[in-house]
């Protein structure tokens, strides 16, 4: 069977009441750009939606991943998007448009995305991750339980399916490297790294046979543009059963609303509360972070559902704790641990602030 790909793109082009959510009018024209593609066979199937204030271009094809087809595809719907945001005076038109013109690949210009190349499995069900408000390293928890952790995946211990383990690829986003694990027997290797999300980001992971499991953006915006133009606002996908986690052990990590960084002004720590699609409209301190998960059954390239993941009563205690921690993160104001550290603030709004004191600081007496 010829492999599909399927390729998630996102992008910040606007915000409906400030960084609160998508205009209805943009997704509108994002599906109809899209329509357009699927009656040229340009692709197999698409599917739209917005986490927060982020569009969400949801492909299948068979073109590969990197494919400048399909990424000028995505750059010109994101563009078209920017031209409505404009219209409508909607916030931050068009932030993660770094670049004036396309140039082959959205990689580097703003966008994220994820894309992965596989055959499809008689069954071939697959959940798909955005979150908002928060940065690129937010899947490394969750990925490491899913696929490494035996009280979280069972299916580590008790399938012969899963029972080798997995290869996770971690990038090192700064100096623009990677390395690979084969876990569990380099378990501790890989948290020596994976632990710092905000340099080292699994960006894929694979079965000890080559077959991919789950991959994700790493984009950072802040990197690219050299300061502060907004979140990375990450997506992930992740294939699941058979030689994979179950979709309930890859859910079940984000029922432990883990800290991320992000937030307001992306300068903050706070926990990353998952939610229906609905509900992914963060307003609080502009947040707290969210995350959402689309379920899709993949056949023939055809998008089969979505089944909103998270828009279930199981995962009403995790938005509680989540609540919980932003209302105790949110006390601590303009101190650490609320704030990042201030290495982190680099690539924040801070810096300004920081350079027009400079010349006030003087040495210690003696």
């Amino acid at each position: 069977m010829e492999p599909i790909t399927l390729s998630v793109i996102k992008a910040d082009v606007g915000g409906l009441v400030g960084h609160s959510t998508v205009h209805d009018d943009l997704l509108e024209k994002a599906e109809d750009l899209l329509e357009e593609a699927l009656d040229r066979e340009q692709i197999l199937d698409y599917f739209v939606t917005a986490c927060g204030d982020d569009l969400e271009l949801i492909m299948t094809h068979r073109k590969g991943v990197d494919n400048e087809e399909i990424h000028r595809l995505a750059w010109e719907v994101f563009e078209a998007c920017t031209a409505v945001a404009k219209q409508l005076k909607l916030y931050g038109a068009g932030q993660d448009l770094l670049a004036d013109a396309f140039s082959g690949n959205v990689r580097g210009m703003g966008p994220g995305v994820a894309e992965m190349t596989f055959v499809e499995r008689t069954s071939e069900p697959v959940v798909i991750f955005m979150a908002d408000k928060t940065s690129a390293g937010a899947w490394n928890l969750p990925l490491f339980k899913m696929f490494a952790d035996p009280f979280n995946t069972a299916g580590l211990v008790i399938a012969p399916s899963l029972h080798n383990g997995f290869r996770f690829e971690v990038h090192d986003v700064k100096e623009h490297k990677r390395i690979f694990f084969d876990l569990p027997q380099e378990m501790y290797d890989l948290l020596v790294f994976i632990g710092s999300p905000a340099r080292y980001m699994v960006k894929a992971v694979y079965t000890k046979d080559g077959e991919i499991a789950a991959v994700s953006s790493t984009q950072r915006l802040a990197l690219i543009a050299g300061r502060y133009v907004g979140k990375d606002d990450p997506v992930c996908i992740v294939r699941c059963q058979g030689q994979f986690p179950a979709v309930g052990e890859v859910l079940e990590p984000f029922a432990q609303p883990h800290i991320v960084e992000g937030w307001m002004r992306g300068s903050h720590y706070g926990p990353l509360m998952p939610t229906s699609v609905e509900e992914a409209r963060p307003s609080r301190f502009d947040g707290p972070p969210r995350v959402i998960a689309l379920g899709f059954q993949i056949a023939d390239g055809r998008l089969v559902g979505p089944v909103d993941m998270f828009d279930d009563p199981a995962f009403d205690e995790a938005r509680q704790i989540a609540n919980t921690l932003a209302t105790h993160l949110r006390r601590h104001g303009p101190f650490e641990p609320h704030r990042l550290p201030m290495e982190e603030m680099e690539y924040t709004t801070l810096p300004e602030v920081l350079h027009k004191l400079a010349s006030r600081w003087e040495a210690l007496p003696d």
